[in-house]
């Protein structure tokens, strides 16, 4: 059985401090066994103390005036009390004293943590990022409705618990665009975006624990998948009638021959189009990281542009059918049956064998990849460069004549 908190308020004055005959009026407030004095600024004289009735004797005026006074303060802590409570605030003697006299401090929820983080972080994020953030907002959220049926949480009420039981909710939470449920990867990225606002929430001083402190976030590391050249081959060669499937096709594969990520090649309009020594050039910026990107296009990505020059669904200024992204990587997985490909084929993969297929096993240098791909450090194209196992052979194969010839 659920155990209800005990609340009192106690009046009594203060004998043992008395000046000439006067003692000083208190408020005892009593939580939980836990009791606090509140001093109510008046002094009485102590014969006119009523201490089993907790007033002052007679019906003169100032007798009234002070008792009406101690109705008055009795309900306002009571009131204090019932307010702390509703706002599922942490609740003790001291607090209802602080709220009483308007001290207490602004107890910040996790709603006002993400307004301000959604405010004044917005202009350093992408619009990607901000989606991603907004989207770990909504799974806290939803969690808090599940386990107190409430919208919203105090900041001081987080703790590791809280932080893990958040983790379970992510692990088998069954996304509505997504069949299964969450990876663990996808599960960690959450977590890790909820530390950031978390640590905003450290540096404000609007928590003084850090409800993640000793939470360990767990990635699992996975091989970045790309087409080999036999696999784009066949996804270039495929025909068909089917005109979506078609688009898809030719916006996979001018990603593959561009290194452009759905966010944005989706938006290329005329104005990203240039006409440099006789060739036609991408000049844009990367939405995620607003790193310039310029492109001198081969033949497969200007060809694409030709074809759809005219085309009834490319719109009026964009150079390309736009597509949701969603609808691009459902499509993407009906083309990878079609072209017998085993993989499970996302449109991010495009970028990847870009990286790999298309640039560095070609001899491309890894210093120029980076800057087509628009990374801010060497080290992130890295994780893109996969060496192929066709180049790790063909390198064994020169290591071997070297060998050879030594001896």
């Amino acid at each position: 059985m659920k155990s209800r908190s005990t609340f009192s308020v106690l009046f009594w004055i203060n004998t043992s401090r008395t000046s000439l005959e006067q003692s000083k009026l208190y408020a005892r407030i009593t939580l939980n066994g836990k009791r606090v004095n509140l001093s109510l600024k008046h002094e009485i004289p102590a014969n006119d103390w009523d201490k089993k009735r907790s007033k002052v004797k007679g019906r003169t005026p100032e007798a009234q005036e002070i008792n009406e006074y101690i109705q008055h303060v009795r309900a306002e802590l009571y009131s204090s009390y019932r307010e702390l409570m509703k706002a599922d605030a942490e609740v003790t003697a001291e607090a209802v004293k602080a709220h009483f006299l308007g001290e207490e401090e602004d107890q910040k929820s996790l709603q006002d943590l993400f307004d301000y983080h959604n405010l004044h972080h917005n202009h350093n994020l992408s619009a990607a990022t901000m989606s991603h953030y907004r989207t770990t907002q909504n799974y806290l959220l939803e969690y808090i409705y599940k386990i107190n049926g409430k919208e919203d949480i105090h900041l001081n009420k987080l703790d590791f618990n809280f932080v893990t039981g958040f983790e379970t909710f992510l692990r088998t939470y069954h996304p509505k665009h997504y069949h299964g449920t969450m990876s663990n990867n996808g599960a960690m990225k959450h977590l890790q975006r909820f530390r950031k606002m978390i640590r905003i929430a450290l540096n404000l001083g609007w928590i003084s624990n850090n409800p993640l402190k000793g939470y360990k976030i767990k990635m699992e590391k996975k091989e970045r998948e790309f087409l080999t050249a036999p696999e784009l081959a066949s996804i270039e060669n495929y025909a068909t009638s089917v005109e979506r499937l078609e688009i898809v096709k030719d916006l996979f594969v001018f990603s593959c021959y561009t290194g452009l990520s759905y966010c944005d090649l989706i938006v290329l309009n005329n104005s990203h189009l240039a006409t440099i020594d006789d060739k036609k050039w991408i000049l844009t910026k990367r939405a995620k990281t607003d790193t310039a990107v310029r492109l001198p296009l081969l033949k497969a990505p200007v060809d694409i542009l030709e074809k759809y020059r005219d085309h009834p669904r490319r719109g009026e200024d964009n150079l390309l059918p736009r597509l949701s992204n969603q609808k691009l990587n459902s499509y993407l997985k009906e083309l990878a049956d079609k072209c017998k490909i085993n993989k499970h084929l996302t449109f991010h993969m495009a970028r990847h064998t870009f990286a790999t297929t298309v640039t560095l096993t070609n001899g491309v240098p890894i210093e120029t990849v980076s800057k087509i791909l628009g990374h801010t450090r060497l080290a992130t194209t890295q994780i893109y460069a996969r060496v192929l196992d066709q180049k790790i052979s063909q390198d064994m194969e020169l290591l071997q004549r070297k060998l050879d010839i030594e001896h």
